[in-house]
């Protein structure tokens, strides 16, 4: 497990442990956390592939100011994974390129 759990300094308030799911694969986080830290704690530290030359992006800035961590949630692209809480039962993807709105 890649969680930090305890530190000298800081407190983590976990909420309950819940399941979404990782291009259909069933991953555990805690509720409220966000998607790239339960995905890192899951051993999943690819997050994307950079739009150009496709090189693999993963955690980085963990504040929402790169584009390391945008993944498709729910059907929804572009959603900075690094500030957005994880929820039982949501669907994660990577994003193929710069991501496309599906047609509704």
């Amino acid at each position: 497990m890649l969680r930090i759990d305890s530190h000298p300094i800081l407190e983590f308030a976990k909420g309950r442990k819940i399941t979404f799911l990782f291009e259909g694969k069933t991953v555990e986080g805690y509720e409220g956390e966000p998607i790239a830290a339960a995905l890192h704690a899951a051993g999943i530290k690819v997050l994307r592939h950079s739009p150009k030359l496709g090189r693999p992006r993963g955690f980085f800035c963990a504040i929402g100011k790169c584009s390391s961590c945008l993944m498709e949630v729910d059907g929804v692209p572009n959603v900075f994974s690094c500030i957005t809480p994880v929820r039982e039962g949501m669907q994660v993807r990577r994003q193929a390129g710069r991501g496309r709105l599906k047609a509704q």
